[in-house]
């Protein structure tokens, strides 16, 4: 049924129970799994630079070290689950970049995670994984963490 799964991974909770049950579905259905991790432009774009010495100690950086710290993570994972893991790290627009990957790799399925958050924040930011569900033009399973 799923050849091919997509996971975004922030490294936080919600991404982590969502990689989980990609790890799950992908063993099951012998699938690949490509785990993405989207350095969010719009963070560090957001910080003037002026207070960094060079390019290594910006915000970009650091959230670069984060991601490629996630991908190693579900990497072996997938290994220890014999799961084909394709692993990627891209900068922009999460959903953009969500959507954009999953259009590329002729996706059957995408998988995010979500977690509760205040009212006054979503209706603020929105959120990601809503906007993913809205717009994919393949299933989303939403993985929501509990904790």
């Amino acid at each position: 049924m799923y050849d091919e799964i997509l996971a975004a991974t922030a490294g936080d909770g919600a991404s982590t129970d969502a990689v989980a049950h990609v790890l799950d579905l992908a063993a099951h259905h012998d699938a690949r799994h490509y785990a993405l991790h989207i350095v969010d432009s719009d963070v560090y774009q957001a910080c003037s630079g002026d207070e960094f010495v060079d390019d290594h100690e910006g915000p970009e950086h650091g959230l670069e070290e984060w991601g490629h710290e996630a991908l190693e993570s579900i990497g072996e994972a997938g290994a220890d689950r014999n799961v084909d893991v394709v692993r990627a790290l891209e900068h922009g627009v999460p959903e953009g970049c969500i959507l954009a990957s999953a259009a590329d790799h002729d996706i059957d399925l995408v998988v995010v995670g979500t977690r509760r958050w205040p009212d006054e924040y979503r209706n603020l930011l929105g959120s990601t994984t809503e906007r993913v569900t809205r717009l994919a033009d393949c299933p989303v399973l939403v993985v929501k963490t509990v904790a």
